[in-house]
Parts: structure tokens; C-alpha cells; sequence
């Protein structure tokens, strides 16, 4: 507008060649139209990817519910690191339930992206918080995630997953074609490998239980292989090396967060892949409670 001002006070005040000064101020008013124009479709596009991005967080707080501090025995934290800056939520997965056998975790992984990887990742979270509650063995539930996702998937389309349960101090861990998860015991990190390899969920795998006995302080890290696969001119985020200096001091959340400011670092902010993380410590076996006596009983005892 300022421009459109100025040409026309030269144009009033030139006497030679008017018509040539007016058809530039012409140009100069109908380029401020078009400016005026494309700012305010900006504005709306704008307007509509910051509702977007408020919407994506509201389904993923309802997808991918907040874990921790404390679930049952454990301390548990999870963190899920988008590698769109405009989206913060994709098809991996994570869970820590407080059940009848013990705590149980699920971490996954979705094949593909998008919504249809966001709608496929809602359905195993669906079924396993519900038969999580239900099934005394780990294969059981494996079994049931197995035909919800065939049920919902086309012939190419699975979901890698590791189920991890915690029962007075027994760990058990069943594999579907996922990372292994990773043990913290002082000072070392021990890859938890299954005893035999089982195809992703969708693909009716058959899964054989790893059993650990845990120690206090222990820790776990389950990872998508959005860690494994991140990168910087071709060399991997040494995870295996790094994790338990990042890992292995203050709260899991701290750990975290430790991780995820390295892992940036490392890849100079650029992320090919998702990644969800969940880390818990073991603290000990819950004291059994035991019931009072009566005084009646130990005087009787006493006799």
C-alpha cells in the first residue's frame, strides 16, 4: 500500500510520459491486491494446521494414554518422539497396565504410516487393555492381538510387537518380530533376544517366552526400531553403548529425556521414523502383608 502511495504522488508529480507512470502504478496496486490475497490465505492455512496439530494431540492423548510415574511396583515412564514436526502421533504404540498377573507392557510398531497406521494402532490398544485383564498367559493375549489385527489389515499390512510381564520380580518377555528390549543391570546392557524368532502380529506367530529373574534397580528399555534405525551420514545411533550413561541415573523419566536430547543431537534433528520409548525400573518384590493377631490368640498361643 505504502508502494501504490508512493508511485502515484510520482506519477502526479511527473508531467512527461503520464501514461507510462500510470500503468506502473496499476502494477504496483494490483501486485499489493495479490499480496493482500495469498497473506490471507496463509493466515487460514495457518489457522487450520495449528486446529490440526491440537487435534492430532488430543487423539494422540487418547491413543497413547500417559504412563507412569508408578504402575504397580514399577517406576514407568514413556515418550513418544514424532519425526514430523507437524504430526505428533503415527503408528507406534505403548502400554502399562497394573493387572491381576502382574504389570504388563506392550510396545509396537504399525507397518506404514498416516491414519490408516493411527487407526490399526487404536485396535491392538483397544484389545489389549481389555485382554490384558483377562488371559493368565502372555501367548493367550499374543493369540488375541493376532486376530484383531488380521481382522482389520490386508494381506501385507502387520504390527510388530513385544509383550513384557512383571510378577514378583519374574520377568517374561514374548517377541513378535520386534526389537529386543534392552536389560540395565549394573553398568551393563544385555539385549533380552527371544529364544526363537516369531513373525509380527497378522502373521499367526507362534511365540516362545523369555523368563529373566530381575534384581533391585534393574531397568528395561523397550524401543520401536525408530531408534535402531536412526542415523547420521550413515553410521547408527549407538544405543547398546550409550544407554546405560543416559539411561542409568536418575528418575526413568530423566533417563528419557537424556536419550531423546542425544538421539536429536546425533541426527542433527532429522528423524526417518518414529519412535516410542518406554523405560521402567524394579525396586523390589511388594512385602507380603501380614494379617494381625488377635491378643486373645497369642495368649492362647502362649499357653
Amino acid at each position: 500500500m505504502l508502494a501504490t502511495v508512493v508511485g502515484g504522488a510520482f506519477a502526479l508529480a511527473g508531467q512527461d510520459n503520464r501514461l507510462a507512470n500510470a500503468t506502473i502504478v496499476v502494477g504496483i496496486g494490483l501486485a499489493t491486491g495479490i499480496a493482500a490475497a495469498v497473506a490471507t490465505i496463509r493466515e487460514r492455512q495457518a489457522e487450520r494446521i495449528a486446529e490440526l496439530s491440537r487435534l492430532a494431540s488430543v487423539a494422540q492423548q487418547a491413543v497413547l494414554r500417559p504412563l507412569g510415574p508408578q504402575v504397580g511396583t514399577l517406576a514407568v515412564a514413556g515418550r513418544y518422539i514424532s519425526a514430523t514436526a507437524a504430526a505428533d502421533i503415527g503408528g507406534d504404540l505403548y502400554e502399562a497396565l497394573d493387572t491381576p498377573y502382574g504389570v504388563r507392557m506392550i510396545i509396537g510398531d504399525v507397518r506404514g504410516k498416516g491414519l490408516d497406521a493411527v487407526r490399526l494402532a487404536s485396535i491392538v490398544l483397544g484389545s489389549y487393555r481389555h485382554v490384558a485383564y483377562e488371559r493368565a498367559d502372555l501367548r493367550a493375549i499374543v493369540a488375541d492381538l493376532d486376530r484383531a489385527v488380521a481382522r482389520s489389515v490386508g494381506d501385507e499390512d502387520f504390527v510388530t510387537a513385544a509383550l513384557v510381564e512383571e510378577r514378583g520380580g519374574t520377568l517374561t518377555i514374548v517377541n513378535c518380530g520386534h526389537p529386543a528390549p534392552l536389560l540395565l543391570r549394573r553398568g551393563e546392557v544385555i539385549p533380552l533376544e527371544p529364544p526363537a524368532p516369531a513373525p509380527p502380529l497378522g502373521f499367526m506367530p507362534v511365540v516362545r517366552p523369555r523368563v529373566e529373574r530381575l534384581e533391585p534397580g534393574d531397568r528395561l528399555l523397550l524401543f520401536t526400531d525408530g531408534l535402531g534405525e536412526a542415523r547420521r551420514e550413515g553410521e547408527f545411533f549407538p544405543t547398546a553403548d550409550r544407554a546405560w550413561r543416559l539411561l542409568g541415573h536418575g528418575t526413568v523419566g530423566d533417563g528419557l529425556a537424556s536419550l531423546e536430547t542425544a538421539l536429536v543431537e546425533w541426527v542433527h534433528g532429522r528423524l526417518d521414523d518414529d519412535i516410542a520409548l518406554v523405560l521402567f525400573e524394579y525396586a523390589g518384590a511388594r512385602p507380603v502383608p501380614t494379617a494381625a493377631v488377635p491378643s486373645w490368640e497369642l495368649g492362647a498361643s502362649d499357653s
